[in-house]
């Protein structure tokens, strides 16, 4: 019931070219929830037709010229007004038990289920694996119940995984939490296929297109992840992607992948993946734009007005500080409104960050450079 529908009729269709009713069914609580769905949606039609023809019938059967009396009757059937009142009531109690379960199904973590910290912000979305791992998408074992800890940072946002039928509100000043199981794994597309995309990406020199491709850049087919409850301008833009994985060692070897910047890895490039992985994009552009926050363009070695009336210089401490403080000084003519990363990001990762920032900046003096915290931790074992 409810399955394939002309692309015209389609309320959830993307570029994938796959025009459902609804998504792909994708966790546990989907074929409770669509059937649901159909049995609510079959008895109201049921009502509806039978109504609506009574409702054409008697206006006009009833119909009377303008002046004419209309007629009237004082009469009444006892056993049709019991039953139109009483048998609607046993289908009223039905859609509520059936309701009712599903909801208690939705907010009863079974024992022993992975947990994962979410953290919401205009207009983005942070996952916490825990160990310092920290990513924008949202990676799952197939077969394994998950619950998210969730809270916001700002205002209230709510977080909705279609194809899992899973939807919940974040709220600021407080924890909330969801859970899923999802039992359709994610696909790898070709080796040759996700080459084509990374070269085609890197060539228009932009960030990484997921309505595009419709995999990420690790070449996982994904699920879609919205915010459903508008959060400002940007709305539209909060979304990220869900890669449900095979077995525990391949979303293990991508845990590892994203837990730290390879040795051989340029700084600057691995601030760069940081840059789109960890929600800088979604306020700060590198194309000179104006968006919640400065641009990067105009960030590292730029002379600042602060809020305050005071100014200084972008600097290394003053990139970290605004990292990690990010309301201690804030730029004039912008609302204090970003996130601190404190604890999330470690020594390393700052170090890239602003390396990464200087390559970018208009105001970065050439040549200037910093050494990186384990090229200082061994010119102190050498001293």
């Amino acid at each position: 019931m409810f399955t394939k529908l002309p692309a015209s009729l389609s309320l959830l269709g993307d570029y994938t070219g796959s025009f459902d009713w609804f998504p792909e069914s994708a966790s546990t609580f989907s074929n409770d929830i669509d059937w649901l769905f159909g049995f609510i949606s079959t008895i109201c039609i049921l009502f509806f037709i039978p109504i609506v023809f009574c409702l054409f019938y008697f206006a006009y059967k009833y119909h009377k010229p303008k002046g004419e009396k209309a007629e009237s009757n004082a009469s009444h059937n006892t056993p049709l007004e019991l039953a139109w009142s009483i048998l609607p009531s046993f289908f009223l109690v039905g859609m509520f038990v059936f309701g009712a379960k599903a909801y208690l199904d939705h907010r009863t973590v079974p024992d022993g289920a992975n947990e994962i910290g979410v953290q919401a912000f205009k207009w983005g979305w942070t996952f916490d694996y825990g160990g310092g791992v920290f990513n924008p998408e949202l990676h799952l074992l197939v077969d394994e119940p998950t619950k998210l800890s969730m809270r916001s940072s700002d205002v209230i946002h709510s977080l909705f995984i279609p194809a899992f039928r899973a939807k919940k509100d974040v709220v600021p000043g407080r924890y909330n939490y969801m859970w899923f199981m999802p039992t359709v794994a994610s696909e790898k597309v070709s080796q040759e296929r996700l080459d084509e995309a990374l070269a085609a990406t890197e060539a228009a020199g932009g960030e990484w297109d997921y309505d595009r491709w419709q995999f990420t850049k690790d070449g996982y087919k994904f699920f879609d992840l919205y915010c459903t409850e508008y959060c400002g301008k940007d709305h539209s833009m909060m979304q990220t992607v869900v890669v449900v994985h095979e077995s525990l060692d391949d979303l293990n070897a991508w845990i590892e992948k994203y837990s730290k910047r390879d040795p051989n890895m340029d700084p600057a490039e691995y601030g760069k993946q940081l840059y789109e992985q960890r929600g800088c994009k979604g306020c700060h552009s590198i194309d000179g734009s104006k968006r919640v926050g400065p641009s990067f363009t105009e960030s590292f070695g730029n002379q600042r007005p602060f809020a305050t009336g005071e100014a200084g210089v972008a600097d290394e401490n003053y990139i970290r500080e605004s990292i990690l403080y990010p309301k201690a000084k804030v730029v004039a003519g912008y609302q204090p409104v970003m996130p601190s990363y404190k604890g999330q990001l470690s020594d390393d990762d700052l170090y890239s960050i602003v390396e990464y920032l200087k390559t970018i900046s208009e105001y970065a003096p050439e040549g200037d450079a910093t050494s990186s915290p384990a090229d200082a931790e061994s010119s102190e074992t050498v001293n």
